[in-house]
């Protein structure tokens, strides 16, 4: 599977074909709104602004799977999101993003990232290339503002 071949939900409902996304540089992220990472949405967002016209696209993965640090409805995070951080960067509806319900999103993320393997915490960073290819992988310690983060994405822009 490419990641071209995956549909989503944005978590307006609206669906999304990530083939939409192809020739753009995408950062992928799992989110929680009380998680002690979120204030990294602040940093996402600013990412978003400033390289969003050289073809960064953030997408926002809201997910529940570490501590229920994300219990609410995508309506509800939606507006934390809006409300809190002005967030305008892509976001998707809930997903499972590690164990026996994963979606094939985060299938394909963790599986073809290197190192492999599961999510370990929220706010984990997925840097994928103009030709679908994931190019970098950063825990959650890594913050948008970081230097390695910043200079992944802005070699492949």
């Amino acid at each position: 599977m490419t990641l071209n071949e995956i549909e989503v939900t944005k978590i307006n409902g609206a669906p999304l074909k990530l083939s939409e996304l192809a020739g753009s540089v995408v950062l992928f992220v799992n989110v929680a709104s009380r998680c002690g990472f979120t204030p990294q949405y602040a940093g996402l967002e600013a990412l978003h602004r400033e390289l969003s016209p050289k073809g960064l696209v953030v997408v926002g993965v809201p997910a529940n799977e570490f501590g229920a640090q994300e219990p609410g409805s995508n309506d509800e995070i939606e507006s934390f999101c809006g409300t809190k951080y002005n967030v305008t960067f892509t976001m998707l509806a809930k997903q499972v993003v590690k164990g026996g319900d994963i979606s094939a999103l985060y299938q394909w993320l963790t599986t073809g990232a290197s190192p492999s393997g599961d999510v370990q915490w929220n706010f984990e960073k997925f840097v994928v290339n103009r030709e679908g290819q994931i190019v970098g992988r950063f825990r959650s310690n890594v913050t948008p503002e970081s230097r390695e983060l910043r200079d992944c994405i802005v070699n492949v822009l």
